[in-house]
């Protein structure tokens, strides 16, 4: 029989050998998860325990993966017959089963997300005369998900659209409507529909449920804190016979709701599961004493939650977390550069160093100044600056504006317009002569002259903008002319084009603050140029060195650094101004400390006082984050200015 106490800390040995009954693993930062749940395995198949009747849910296959691998470390190859992997796979082997109980055979197939936007496409091409000013199949697939995964209505989401046409819900509905429809006669179901198909066939299916039900003997879940309405409903039906449930999670760590996560899963738990046990998990393995002070401090201003506290197992560094008030953006960035130069003289590697911020554009300026330094990072929170598409589009709109028109910049413009394909495109560049001036208002009328006629009115306004670039002197505020064409055209494209655009919109305004006041945008394309062209191969050797990580905060969930630092921890940008407004200040301040849960020895919070304000010649003032200002004085070191 294997020693649990001896593998075990007290609070994971009473989790992993807790008798019959529900049971919510409340565990927090660092203290050892993934170990209680693969251990839990293991105790219950020493007990006897079949392991088919054990069902093991997680939320990412590689989660799965490495519980399963773990686990056949401790019990031998018998685990392979234990039912375990992500609700969207468990919930395909289900409705593989029973594919005509919902209205599919046995075959059916599993549209990924390339053929259910193609599939939408087709019918709001059926269904919408103005297809033009209708939102774009990625943005009503992202629409007709979130309705699906929190049990919405599609019609009241879509009456949120913030378009500068309004957009009827009723077409909205029919196009969803129409789209189930041509699933059913495809035989096929999105990734969506595996839950919900799923739930609805315990719904209608009461002796289908008791099947499933009755065979899995235990139940337990990873991650239960980010569990959407269809997959906590799930998890009680499957768990109804036999009243096993172990839902392991962290409430301090709920921070996906913007994504369908319920945060009353977790805190309701209790309710729904009348006499369910509730153990603690609290000693962390992962960061020093002083970064979990900070953390127990932040977390505590939250009212509604399960109190824990997060108990140092390691000794005191020594250290305190730095808080560094700056001046500016340019400030930040080489606070940021000297911390990672003297975390590197200490002894660490760049892949140990984070740097972490509440949303992908607050990275711009601290990517443009790590590219002219050379120093090399990974950027895994979304595309680089200058690999995104709608910084390319904006790229190409400033060099039809400069006059520095060519196949490539017309091509990207024209293709925002409706009904022009790239081969399109080139047969207007054919028909111009291969030259086009576009301070010409003579060409831009031949150009117009040329395009379809659904695309002349979209053309006629950037005609109008390239006019004004022109007639205002923009060429000397790339800033101006960039804003310019946000504010009156490209934001309402983004708006529809992009299931994300508002993060889009964000992005191009922080580009916009990137031009030096007086650069000419001619100069600032040209620097443009060299550091994605003839930069080229220095760039390639810098992503194949080690680099330090940049990431969102929410990307880094799960993952930890012996050294973070948090950029832009000011008010409307950490917590973010939407959040505050949307009332989810709570969720910000989770936000905020799986932030700093995630630095192992080392952490960093920088608070700029200004930034550049896009548009406009000034600067924007800004204030620290009320969770800088909450922070314990005598837990902190703070710096005015660089080292």
């Amino acid at each position: 029989m294997t020693d649990w106490a001896g593998l075990l800390n007290p609070e994971q040995l009473a989790a992993v050998t807790a008798p019959e009954g529900p049971t919510l693993v409340l565990a927090a930062a660092g203290t050892g998860k993934t170990r209680t749940l693969t251990h839990r395995v293991a105790w219950l198949m020493e007990q006897g325990v079949d392991p088919r009747g054990i069902l093991l849910l997680t939320f990412t296959n590689r989660a799965a993966r490495e519980m399963m691998a773990r686990a056949e470390a401790l019990v031998g190859p018998a685990i392979a017959t234990l039912w375990s992997g992500t609700f969207h796979h468990v919930c395909h082997r289900i409705l593989r089963q029973n594919a005509r109980l919902v209205g599919r055979t046995a075959s059916f197939v599993i549209l990924d997300r390339s053929d259910a936007q193609s599939l939408l496409g087709k019918a709001v091409k059926a269904l919408v005369p103005d297809a033009k000013r209708f939102p774009k199949k990625e943005v009503l697939a992202a629409l007709i998900g979130k309705a699906a995964n929190t049990e919405g209505d599609v019609g009241a989401l879509a009456e949120g659209l913030a378009f500068e046409n309004p957009v009827d819900p009723a077409q909205v509905v029919a196009v969803a409507e129409r789209y189930a429809e041509m699933k059913a006669e495809a035989n096929a179901l999105d990734f969506d529909d595996l839950l919900t198909f799923t739930l609805r066939l315990f719904r209608e299916r009461p002796e289908v449920l008791a099947e499933y039900a009755g065979c899995f003997r235990h139940v337990l879940v990873d991650e239960y804190q980010d569990t959407n309405a269809i997959q906590a409903q799930l998890v009680d039906l499957l768990a109804s016979r036999h009243r096993n449930l172990m839902a392991v999670g962290d409430d301090f760590q709920c921070i996906y709701s913007w994504r369908g996560a319920d945060f009353r899963n977790i805190m309701e738990f209790p309710k729904r599961w009348p006499g369910c046990r509730v153990i603690k998990l609290e000693r962390n393995y992962r960061s020093v004493p002083e970064i979990l002070a900070l953390a127990n401090a932040t977390i505590a201003h939250n009212p509604e939650q399960f109190q824990k506290t997060l108990l140092p197992t390691l000794p005191p560094s020594g250290r305190k977390p730095l808080v560094a008030f700056l001046r500016d953006a340019a400030e930040q960035s080489q606070m940021v550069v000297r911390h990672v130069q003297r975390a590197l003289q200490a002894g660490y590697r760049p892949e140990d160093v984070a740097v972490l911020y509440r949303a992908h554009y607050h990275a711009m300026e601290l990517e443009l100044d790590l590219r002219r330094l050379r120093v090399p990072y990974t950027l895994t929170s979304g595309q680089g600056l200058f690999e995104s598409q709608h910084v390319k589009d904006v790229i190409a709109f400033l060099r039809l504006c400069a006059g520095l028109a060519d196949l490539f910049a017309l091509q990207r413009v024209l293709g925002l317009l409706p009904g022009i394909g790239p081969k399109t495109a080139e047969r207007v560049w054919d028909k111009l002569g291969g030259a086009f001036d576009p301070t010409r208002q003579t060409d831009r009328l031949q150009l117009g002259a040329l395009l379809p006629k659904k695309a002349q009115e979209d053309w006629r306004a950037l005609d109008a903008l390239i006019a004004r670039y022109h007639d205002d002197a923009l060429a000397e505020n790339g800033n101006r002319a960039v804003t310019l064409f946000l504010d009156t055209w490209y934001a309402d494209y983004l708006l529809r084009a992009y299931d994300n655009g508002e993060d889009r919109i964000q992005d191009i305004a922080a580009f916009a603050a990137q031009f030096r006041k007086g650069q000419p945008v001619a100069e600032f394309l040209n620097d443009v140029a060299l550091m994605t062209n003839v930069d080229a191969e220095n760039a390639q050797a810098l992503a194949d060195r080690p680099g330090i990580r940049l990431s969102t905060v929410h990307q880094a969930k799960g993952l930890e650094w012996p050294v973070v630092i948090v950029i832009w921890c000011n008010e409307d940008y950490f917590p973010s101004a939407r959040a505050i407004m949307e009332d989810q200040a709570g969720e910000e301040r989770r936000l905020f400390y799986v932030a700093l849960t995630r630095a192992k020895d080392d952490l960093l919070l920088c608070v700029p006082a200004t930034r550049r304000t896009p548009g406009k010649e000034g600067v924007q003032y800004l204030f620290p984050s009320r969770f800088i200002k909450q922070l314990p004085a005598d837990g902190v070191t703070k710096r005015y200015g660089l080292y």
